[in-house]
């Protein structure tokens, strides 16, 4: 719907919630056209919002509850008011933008991984995680952004989904691990000669390390799949797809930090985050 004015309703209060809460996908946003960029936003708030329940409430039950008050939010009516600030920007999203709400159901139904201690079972239970989480996100900004060319670019946004969900995995390792939680599928810890139970206490040594060298792995190949198409990615798209501008460098930071990402956060500074999504906004990707 281009041209038509940013309908999304306290605006500054959603635009504050990605600020604090994702600040990467809150400066990948700063590029999209104003008269979108709200209903982007939207988006990304409800996704933190999602994303954070385990952090706020602690035990699974209570968690389950709260992401089922989004499904009563998806499902209700479109003119029913929640008095929720991102509830009622993602409701107004949906329906000024004609998005999926299956999308946003599958999105909630992944989430419930989160709540629990289970292990990821193997590489495809986390490549489906990473598909309908990032890589749903990252087709509903799309479809926000331009409908129409949108649908011929929906493989391209599930490569970009699982390069960056799983870099953002590897990022919160220390948490993980922390709480009890392996997002490192169980397969790959095998092969690498370690368990779950061993690589979430500390115990695997060098097999752990084979694990997340596996990951990075992963997420690479993922992330040149991703760049050998994005050059035909229109202009239109391009902010939808930004928050991969920082991915390589986050991987390599990790390859080249002296520092594990199993013991510490690889952070990127401000001005490098900055100049990387302003490259990638102006210039695209090249072909590779």
């Amino acid at each position: 719907m281009a041209g038509t004015p940013d309908i999304v309703k306290n605006a500054d209060i959603v635009m504050d919630t990605v600020r604090a809460a994702d600040h990467d996908r809150y400066l990948s946003a700063l590029y999209a056209p104003a008269d979108k960029r709200g209903a982007l936003l939207a988006l990304y708030a409800f996704n933190a919002e999602i994303a954070g329940v385990r952090d706020r409430i602690h035990e699974p039950l209570p968690g389950e509850v709260r992401l089922q008050w989004w499904r009563d939010v998806n499902a209700a009516e479109a003119d029913a008011e929640t008095g929720h600030p991102t509830a009622d920007a993602l409701r107004a999203t949906i329906a000024a933008h004609h998005l999926p709400k299956a999308a946003f159901e599958n999105m909630l139904e992944a989430r419930i991984f989160d709540l629990y201690d289970d292990p990821m079972p193997s590489r495809t239970d986390l490549e489906g995680y990473c598909g309908e989480t990032a890589a749903a996100l990252i087709q509903l900004a799309a479809m926000v952004l331009d409908p129409v060319a949108a649908p011929g670019f929906a493989e391209l946004a599930g490569r970009a989904g699982c390069a960056q969900a799983i870099t953002g995995l590897l990022l919160l390792l220390p948490l993980h691990r922390q709480r009890g939680q392996c997002f490192v599928p169980a397969d790959i810890l095998a092969a690498a000669g370690t368990t779950p139970e061993e690589f979430i206490k500390g115990e695997g040594g060098a097999a752990a390390e084979r694990a997340v060298a596996a990951m990075i792995a992963l997420a690479r190949e993922h992330l040149n799949a991703f760049e050998k198409g994005a050059a035909a990615l229109p202009v239109s798209l391009r902010p939808a797809f930004l928050p991969l501008a920082l991915t390589r460098a986050y991987l390599d930071k990790m390859k080249g930090a002296g520092g594990s990402p199993l013991t510490a956060t690889v952070p990127l500074s401000v001005l490098r985050r900055h100049w990387l999504l302003l490259r990638h906004a102006t210039g695209g990707w090249r072909p590779l």
